[in-house]
């Protein structure tokens, strides 16, 4: 399926085309958590460019993508692979990723023992890609709480550059047999930005059902996460996703997190809340706590305000 394209251009041709932007964003996100956009002012040379560096870095040796820490200065623990709490084999991605914290890539970015360094280019480019994102980001945020009554600078006092992740996965083709690239699942921040390549894999829940998402290539997607569910009280839609596998060929994406700062507190003013007043930490605690026990996040269904 196509999902909802929006062109962003609109939002500078006048008062009545402006508001029509933002009417069509709001209601993509409440009616399908996830949108498309165009003309949104990233060059596609700077994300081709990233892709580039991204397949080149997923070419290089495992025991060298499992010392990233050292290589390229990320947190220990950045590269992923596979699904480490996985109790069975239709539990296990099918996948690689660096999951990476962008203040390490804006720490001492700029200083000349970091431009000395081999693996300078990509974290250059990294944080172009990242301040881009970031930025486009803050945009949306800042109409979809407008859309709901919000104050449109609360992202801009909680949501630093640096509190938020940028990921770069790769597929590997998985012959004869169906599989899941990465499991379903929704996504433990704000908004998120997706820059993909012209392979298929990505698939959301639509009226109870999984849909294909067709790759449009001058398009970002944007999907709405958890945090901005639970703080628009339930208006804008977390929906779950996935990404199977192809059989021929490996896809490649580099996805954006928007996140606070982990004491933000995440609480609506809407009465009746759905949900329970809680820090980024807690919920991120949470999350971990059950992946570890029962091998699946569980969510904002441990936040709901409890009535009996």
């Amino acid at each position: 399926m196509e999902l909802p394209l929006i062109d962003l251009e609109e939002l500078s041709r006048g008062e009545m085309a402006r508001e029509e932007c933002k009417k069509k964003i709001a209601r993509a996100s409440q009616e399908w958590g996830f949108f498309q956009v165009v003309n949104h002012g990233i060059s596609r040379e700077i994300l081709e460019t990233m892709r580039k560096e991204e397949v080149k870095l997923f070419k290089r040796t495992f025991k060298e993508k499992a010392m990233a820490d050292k290589m390229f200065n990320f947190s220990e623990g950045s590269y992923r692979w596979g699904s480490p709490s996985a109790s069975r084999l239709r539990e296990f991605s099918w996948s690689e990723a660096f999951h990476v914290q962008l203040s390490d890539i804006y720490a001492d970015g700029d200083s000349p023992a970091a431009a000395s360094m081999p693996n300078h280019h990509l974290s250059s480019i990294m944080r172009q890609v990242a301040t881009s994102l970031y930025e486009l980001g803050q945009k949306l945020a800042a109409i979809l709480a407008e859309k709901v009554g919000h104050s449109p600078t609360y992202f801009q006092e909680t949501c630093l550059l640096t509190h938020s992740y940028i990921r770069m996965n790769r597929y590997p083709p998985r012959p004869n047999t169906f599989g899941f690239g990465l499991m379903p699942h929704t996504d433990s921040d704000f908004l998120t930005i997706l820059h993909q390549d012209d392979v298929a894999g990505l698939q959301l829940v639509k009226h109870g059902k999984w849909v294909s998402v067709k790759p449009n290539p001058d398009a970002l997607v944007i999907n709405i996460g958890d945090l901005f569910e639970a703080w628009s009280n339930g208006i804008y839609r977390s929906v779950e996703h996935r990404v199977v596998t192809n059989s021929t060929r490996e896809r490649f994406s580099t996805a954006f997190f928007l996140c606070p700062s982990y004491d933000t507190v995440i609480s609506s003013p809407f009465e009746p809340c759905l949900y329970r007043r809680f820090t980024f930490r807690e919920f991120k605690e949470q999350v971990g706590e059950d992946v570890k026990k029962i091998g699946h996040k569980v969510g904002l269904s441990r936040f709901l305000v409890r009535c009996d």
